[in-house]
């Protein structure tokens, strides 16, 4: 006899009010990624629009709205623009080390300075140490955590760094691409464009993997914090019949 593995249970969430577009309600059908098939599970369901947080897969399931759209790079296409070249070129300085998921104080700590100044008022305000360290762990796909840094001046010697840290990525590796999970950086240094270099760095970092895209997650049009993901062309958008080249032209 063949033993079939159970297919996933999917759930459907409560309405609750939309953090991107007011006067509008989200819901979110979900499952759960575990086992020796979540890696696979996640493949597919990313290629379907869902995202991961921790062991959850989901995508929304709104009644009267479908303006989230799943977003991915073509990163073997992509140029970056003038303005994203001045970018590269200010944080020349930085490197990124990719290491398993593993939490630290000092990511927290960077972590609660970013919430406070970015989303004081945000669903992820009041987390604590320990639900840091679940987002971080909780996973049992490829997860990588890239910790950006100042060069040391033993940096071309060791490749490592005793500097502050600048900025963190949690990224999933899968089989067709990588998935940035959630960033965080410096909110005090505005001035290198620290979530736009993250990006840059992903889209080199996937391609040094022979991978054909970068995810990004939703983009929301009409939300100003989700336009900055439009920026990264050429990319695709999953619509009703699967994934199109969106046309629109980049803004420099």
């Amino acid at each position: 006899m063949t033993a079939h593995p159970q297919s996933p249970q999917f759930f459907l969430t409560a309405p609750s009010p939309c953090p991107y577009l007011d006067g509008q309600f989200e819901r979110k059908v979900f499952t759960h990624l575990v086992g020796a098939r979540a890696s696979a599970l996640l493949d597919l369901l990313t290629q379907g629009g869902f995202r991961r947080s921790q062991n959850i897969a989901y995508r929304p399931a709104c009644e009267r709205c479908r303006a989230c759209v799943s977003v991915r790079i073509l990163v073997d296409e992509f140029q970056p623009t003038r303005s994203m070249r001045r970018v590269m070129q200010t944080n020349a300085d930085l490197f990124g080390e990719m290491a398993q998921a593993e939490p630290s104080s000092e990511q927290f700590a960077l972590f609660r300075r970013y919430l406070e100044a970015r989303h004081a008022n945000g669903g992820m305000a009041e987390m604590s140490a320990v639900d840091y360290a679940m987002m971080v762990e909780d996973s049992q796909v490829d997860t990588r955590l890239i910790q950006y840094r100042r060069k040391g001046p033993d940096y071309r010697i060791t490749g490592r760094s005793d500097e502050d840290l600048k900025a963190v990525a949690l990224s999933d590796v899968m089989a067709d691409g990588m998935s940035m999970v959630y960033s965080f950086y410096r909110p005090d240094e505005a001035d290198r464009s620290l979530g736009t270099w993250m990006i840059l760095d992903h889209i080199r970092r996937t391609r040094e993997l022979g991978l054909p895209y970068l995810y990004l997650g939703y983009w929301v049009e009409g939300s100003r914090k989700m336009q900055y993901k439009i920026r990264f062309q050429p990319q695709e958008h999953l619509m009703a019949k699967g994934w199109e080249r969106y046309a629109e032209q980049a803004t420099d």
